[in-house]
């Protein structure tokens, strides 16, 4: 049972023949934010008085008279201009927790109508090893799946890799022209991902060295259209000289622009001039960049040795992906690549075609959506199709096969464009009773407030990320087991898994608990504290809420069913009684925006207050054996809630730290 959703069950009844549909003024009855005003708080007479042309003091008192909630709350009280402050009753918030002792569910009901959701997510290139990057769709993307099967939802998991494209025509060509044979035998995806590297630096100079004419052809344009515009006399009227800087000011920028794109275009041609065995290579490949869109061209069109080998590099790609999956425990019900979908791109382009969806625009397949100055490409000028071809034969695909009431893609905010004219024009070709929902994040930044990288400047691989963090998590735990007293052989042991599930939990838990659209600092130190909003904080809250049980050889079945009531005298019981009675509350926040970070927020507050608790409120040497029972009660409820919530987020919990 949701509390919040039952207060909001009473006030729809209260307002029912006061407005319409109260829907709207519902989203105003939430928990209180601060003790002082009670449990839970409706700031609806405001808005309600406003639309009744009625004072909001008069609009709380008549909703108030008419609000039937004496069974669950105390007296409701109004306060200030009108807002409803209300305080569950203790008898009941006792009896509630009572029940929840049963409850594996802790309070959660299944959604009374269940949606399906197909979620998309992760999601690597197939021939790359997994870097930072896919750090946060993996995890975003595992955590919601988790969280939308545990409220009910039926929920279809689809790996959308890379396996098809440019991409493995640089493959091809670095595999027929560059392989080093004996490292391909030793281990292969090390050596394809050399090879699609290196491929990809000597395609990237080539297309910087046929662009730097241009470039600098253009900022010597642009620098002579600036001389020209200061050459003109100023105008004499204040509005024509302020339109006249303003110009100045875009041509200028404009020139700045152009400097630093030059600028790193010698760089990058420099560095490559300056490695003279890359050089080398890049002089005896200098139509790589033709012969790479060559060898995709063959590939899709079905040549037998491009198929071939195709063939025989994915399975070894495909394991060292589903290694790291098992390591961050992910798995999915579907990994459909985009090669799934090649025999139904023709079909798609076609079918919009005859629509009138889609028509030609200077050789190429275009879809015009209203608002967008850019057309959305769906087949190239030489006949290719693209990501947006793909994308829309997997939605056709979806939906005929599963039917969901929900896709959800956990992608980069920088695809936010693309999502955009993807839904417009899926809408446009009949799509229009799904829910087609881009769930963006931010970028992982290092210190210096970039994108997350090694000194070298390259991505940083997301299996050295999980190693370092186990590493680092193991010192941890060694230094915490050293300082207690007393050696323990079998902790000793058991330091490495420990390690794995703190470090790698570490890293989801600092990703899941910020706003997935914000970008975040990556930090070891601050994710792997023992204070603070971190998975090493909740975890060790577990342990110390499980060392009690085990110091007082409690027996737990016998409390879950011990008839003693549950004591909330104290102000920090009472407390701690209210957080786990809100636990359905935080997973109806995450399902509502797709946001995980509501349910980290609500376990570190939960944590913080068992902390206040554990330090107020003894248990093993509290007063009265009933006190004892019901603070264990407390704790035990404590314990499993935050259990659930961190295995909702992919994160394991440890009985000792």
């Amino acid at each position: 049972m949701s509390i919040l959703v039952e207060l909001q069950s009473r006030f729809r009844a209260a307002l029912a023949g006061l407005v319409d549909d109260p829907s709207e003024f519902l989203k105003l009855v939430q928990p209180a934010a601060d003790a002082q005003f009670g449990d839970y708080q409706a700031n609806l007479a405001m808005p309600l008085g406003k639309r009744l042309g009625k004072p909001p003091r008069e609009m709380a008192q008549q909703v108030l008279q008419r609000l039937d909630v004496a069974d669950l709350c105390k007296q409701p009280e109004s306060a200030g201009p009108g807002f409803i402050n209300l305080q569950l009753r203790d008898d009941w918030l006792g009896n509630h927790l009572q029940t929840l002792l049963g409850d594996g569910r802790l309070g959660a009901a299944s959604a009374t109508v269940a949606r399906r959701f197909v979620i998309d997510y992760s999601a690597p290139n197939i021939a790359k090893p997994m870097h930072v990057g896919h750090v946060r769709s993996t995890v975003i993307g595992a955590a919601l799946d988790r969280t939308l099967r545990f409220l009910g939802h039926r929920v279809i998991s689809d790996n959308h890799i890379g396996d098809w494209g440019m991409q493995f025509g640089m493959i091809l060509y670095g595999y027929k022209h560059l392989r080093n044979e004996a490292a391909y035998e030793q281990n292969p995806v090390a050596e394809l991902s050399r090879l699609y590297r290196l491929v990809n630096l000597l395609v990237g100079y080539h297309e910087d060295m046929a662009a730097l004419p241009e470039l600098k052809s253009r900022l010597e344009r642009q620098e002579q259209v600036v001389a020209e515009m200061v050459a003109q006399p100023p105008p004499t009227e204040k509005a024509a000289l302020k339109q006249a800087a303003k110009a100045l000011g875009r041509a200028e920028d404009q020139i700045d622009q152009l400097r630093k794109l030059l600028s790193s275009t010698h760089e990058r041609i420099a560095r490559i001039e300056g490695d003279p065995g890359v050089e080398h290579l890049a002089r005896a490949h200098p139509d790589i960049r033709s012969a790479v869109l060559a060898e995709t061209a063959k590939l899709h069109a079905g040549d037998a040795e491009n198929r071939r080998i195709w063939r025989n590099v994915l399975p070894a790609c495909r394991d060292e992906i589903d290694r790291i999956y098992r390591r961050l425990q992910v798995t999915f019900d579907y990994t459909l690549g985009e090669s799934f979908y090649e025999d139904k791109l023709a079909g798609v382009v076609e079918d919009l075609e005859r629509r009138g969806i889609a028509r030609p625009s200077n050789g190429a397949t275009c879809v015009f959506i209203e608002g967008h100055e850019t057309p959305f490409l769906i087949r190239k000028q030489d006949g290719a199709f693209l990501y947006a071809t793909t994308d829309l034969a997997t939605i056709q695909y979806r939906m005929q096969t599963w039917q969901p009431d929900a896709i959800l893609y956990v992608v980069d905010h920088r695809q936010s464009l693309h999502f955009e004219q993807l839904f417009a024009t899926a809408r446009q070709w009949g799509y229009r009773d799904v829910e087609l929902q881009h769930v963006s994040f931010g970028t992982v930044l290092g210190d210096d407030g970039r994108p997350f990288k090694t000194r070298s400047g390259d991505t940083v691989g997301l299996e050295s990320l999980l190693d370092e963090a186990v590493s680092r998590a193991l010192a941890v735990v060694s230094a915490s087991d050293e300082k207690k007293p007393g050696r323990d052989a079998a902790r000793e042991d058991n330091r490495g898994q420990i390690a794995e599930a703190v470090g790698i939990g570490a890293i989801k838990y600092a990703d899941l608990s910020q706003n997935r659209t914000s970008d975040y600092i990556f930090s070891y130190d601050k994710m792997l504290a023992m204070n603070g909003n971190t998975a090493t904080y909740m975890q060790y809250a577990y342990a110390r809420v499980r060392s009690i049980f085990a110091k007082g050889n409690v027996d737990l079945a016998a409390i879950r069913q011990d008839a003693v009531p549950i004591s909330l005298a104290h102000s920090a019981e009472r407390s701690l009684a209210v957080a786990i009675a809100q636990f359905p509350e935080a997973l109806g926040l995450v399902v509502a925006d797709y946001r995980p970070n509501h349910l980290t927020s609500y376990l570190f507050e939960l944590a913080n207050r068992y902390s206040t608790f554990f330090e107020n409120c003894p248990v093993l040497k509290a007063e009265t054996h009933a006190l004892r029972a019901s603070r264990l009660k407390l704790c035990d409820l404590t314990a499993r809630v935050l259990k659930l919530g961190l295995e909702l987020l992919g994160i394991r919990v440890v009985e000792k730290m």
